[in-house]
């Protein structure tokens, strides 16, 4: 032991530091050790949480981009009828109109070949009757000296007879 010695070794000396390292290892242990290791245990707890929480959120984000993507589609859809129902629902609109516009078309013909027709009717019957008065003139003259005022009347009775029963 006496090299130890020469060495600078002092068994008491290491003694004491062996107590000191005991005392100083158990007040770190109890005091220190155990707080830094339950807030390690902690702050990993957080983060586990915190990521399960983000993976969580991600899932509902592309839950809900894809419900929006759904819900697009059928707005898309939806609008796409919408217009082509406006469009079918402008060309029965215009069929109709075009069809009213015919039918008035054609009353207005109708009532204006009635028209025509009744004045021709009307023009007729004032033509006959100016012929039968202009006959019956030409008659009355072509008669006059011939024959006597009493024959006259009766041919010319005739004739107007004769030609209204022709019309």
């Amino acid at each position: 032991m006496g090299f130890l010695k020469d060495l600078g070794f002092d068994p008491v000396l290491l003694g004491a530091q062996v107590l000191n390292f005991l005392i100083i290892y158990y007040l770190l242990k109890r005091f220190l050790y155990k707080p830094v290791m339950d807030m390690i245990k902690s702050r990993e707890d957080k983060i586990a949480e915190g990521l399960k929480q983000a993976e969580e959120s991600r899932t509902t984000l592309e839950k809900t981009l894809e419900e929006e993507k759904k819900i697009l589609q059928k707005a898309e859809i939806q609008a796409q009828k919408i217009i082509e129902d406006a469009k079918e629902q402008a060309l029965d609109a215009s069929r109709q109109i075009d069809e009213n516009a015919k039918q008035e078309a054609d009353r207005i013909i109708l009532a204006a070949r009635e028209k025509i027709e009744q004045e021709s009717r009307d023009t007729e019957a004032r033509l006959t009757q100016k012929i039968s008065l202009i006959a019956s003139d030409m008659v009355a003259k072509s008669l006059e000296g011939l024959i006597s005022e009493k024959e006259q009347k009766q041919i010319l009775e005739k004739t107007l007879h004769n030609i209204k029963n022709v019309n």
